[in-house]
C-alpha cells in the first residue's frame, strides 16, 4: 500500500515528531511492507531518520513532487495532532488550516483516498476557516479523532459526510527504544528525585504562569530536595521560556536544562526516569503517562484537558489561567508523596488509551484494505 503522510513534520516539534514515529512504526508493524512518503519541511532529515521517502511540504517548491506522490498514493493520512485549527491567523491560502485542507483537496484530485488520522479538532473560529472546513473536510473518506470533544466539534462545523470514530492520540502507541542519551547528558549520580518541566510560550498568561511556576519549583527544591529539569519540546521557543522561569527562581542553580537536539525517543526515556512531570506540552504529559509517571498539566487548550481527564490526572491539574501557586504546590507535593497510589490509577487508564491508539491502524485496514485481503 502506498501512503502519503501530511502533518507538522520536519519543524523540530518533539510532539509532532513523536506522532510521526508512532504512525510510521505502527504502519510497518501492522501492514505488509507499506510504501510511505512524508511531506516534511526537512525532507532529507525526515527520510534519513525514519527510513521513508520525503517531499518538501511547503508551496515554495517541490509541488511537482507532491502531485507525483499523491498520484501514486492509495491513501493520504492527514495527521495526527491538532492540524485543523485557526489559532494562528488564517488567510485565503496561508496558515495551517488552509494548508492541510488544500493538501486534502489535491489528494482527491489525484485520485487518492483520504483519512484524517488521530486528530484533535479546533478551535476554528474565523468565518473563512469554517467555510474551508465545511467544503474541504467533508471530502475525507474516513476520520479518527483523539477525543469525543473533537468529534462533536467537527460535527458542529458541518463536517458530517465522513464516518468519524473516537480513538486516542497515536502517541499512546509509541514504540520506544532504550536510549539514555538525554539522561546521561546531565551527568547525574542516579539517586536524584527528578521533576520534568515542559513549558511553552502562550499568548495571554505567559508572564503570570512563569512567576507561579518558578515559585513552586523553588518550594519543591526546598521542601523535597527535587531536581527540576526543563524539557524543551519545541526549541528554541520552549528553551527561551524555560530560561525565563529560571531567571525568576531563587534556586536556579539547582535546576537543569536539557539540550535541544534530542529525539522524541530520547526525551521519552528521560521523562520515564522522573518522579513527576509538570507540563503545558501535551506530548510531555503523554510520555509521562506512558511511563506511569504522575503528571500535572497546565491546560492552555481543550486537547490537554481532554487527555488529562482520560489519564485520570485532571483533578490534580489546572486550566492555565486559573490556578494559584499554592494549589499547584499542594498537588505537586501530593504527587511526589503518593506516587504509588497515583500509578495504580494511571496504569489501567493508559492501557485503555494505548489500545484505542492502536485502533487507528486497525480501522485504517478495515476501511481501506478490505478488498486486498
Amino acid at each position: 500500500m502506498k501512503i502519503v503522510l501530511s502533518g507538522f513534520y520536519g519543524l523540530g516539534n518533539t510532539g509532532d515528531e513523536a506522532i510521526l514515529k508512532a504512525i510510521v512504526d505502527n504502519l510497518r508493524k501492522e501492514l505488509d511492507n507499506p510504501d510511505i512518503t512524508v511531506f516534511s519541511l526537512s525532507p532529507e532529515q525526515t527520510a534519513k531518520e525514519y527510513g521513508v521517502k520525503s517531499v518538501y511540504r511547503g508551496w515554495r517548491h517541490g509541488n511537482k513532487e507532491k502531485v507525483k506522490a499523491l498520484r501514486k498514493a492509495d491513501l493520504l493520512i492527514s495527521g495526527g495532532g491538532g492540524l485543523l485549527q485557526d489559532t494562528y491567523p488564517t488567510k485565503f491560502l496561508f496558515g495551517p488550516l488552509p494548508y492541510y485542507l488544500l493538501i486534502v483537496f489535491l489528494a482527491k484530485l489525484c485520485g487518492a483516498k483520504v483519512m484524517f488520522f488521530s486528530q484533535g479538532i479546533g478551535p476554528v473560529t474565523s468565518r473563512w476557516g469554517k467555510i474551508l472546513m465545511k467544503v474541504f473536510a467533508n471530502m475525507a473518506d474516513f476520520v479518527t479523532v483523539r477525543d469525543q470533544y473533537s468529534k462533536d466539534y467537527l460535527h458542529s462545523l458541518g463536517v458530517k459526510r465522513p464516518e468519524t470514530v473516537v480513538t486516542a492520540d497515536i502517541v499512546f502507541a509509541f514504540q520506544p527504544d532504550e536510549d539514555n542519551k538525554a539522561y546521561a547528558s546531565l551527568g547525574l549520580n542516579g539517586d536524584e528525585r527528578l521533576v520534568a518541566v515542559a513549558p511553552r510560550p502562550w499568548f495571554d498568561h505567559e508572564d503570570e504562569y512563569i512567576e507561579k511556576l518558578a515559585w513552586v519549583l523553588d518550594e519543591l527544591i526546598e521542601q523535597r530536595g527535587v531536581l527540576p529539569v526543563f524539557v524543551p519540546m519545541e526549541p528554541p521557543y520552549d528553551t527561551n521560556v524555560s530560561k525565563k522561569v529560571m531567571e525568576k527562581m531563587k534556586f536556579a542553580d539547582k535546576t537543569r536544562l536539557l539540550g535541544e537536539s534530542f529525539t522524541p525517543n530520547e526525551f521519552y526515556n528521560f521523562i520515564a526516569k522522573t518522579d513527576l512531570t509538570i507540563a503545558l506540552r501535551l506530548h510531555a504529559l503523554i510520555f509521562a503517562a506512558l511511563s506511569d509517571v504522575p503528571h500535572i498539566g497546565l491546560s492552555y487548550d481543550r486537547k490537554v484537558e481532554s487527555f488529562l481527564k482520560r489519564s485520570g490526572m485532571w483533578d490534580r491539574s489546572f486550566p492555565l489561567g486559573e490556578f494559584t501557586k499554592e494549589r499547584l504546590l499542594e498537588n505537586a507535593l501530593y504527587a511526589l508523596d503518593h506516587k504509588d497510589e497515583l500509578q495504580e490509577m494511571i496504569i489501567p487508564n493508559v492501557n485503555v488509551l494505548r489500545n484505542e491508539a492502536k485502533r487507528n491502524v486497525d480501522l485504517l485496514q478495515e476501511r481501506f484494505l478490505k478488498g486486498e485481503r
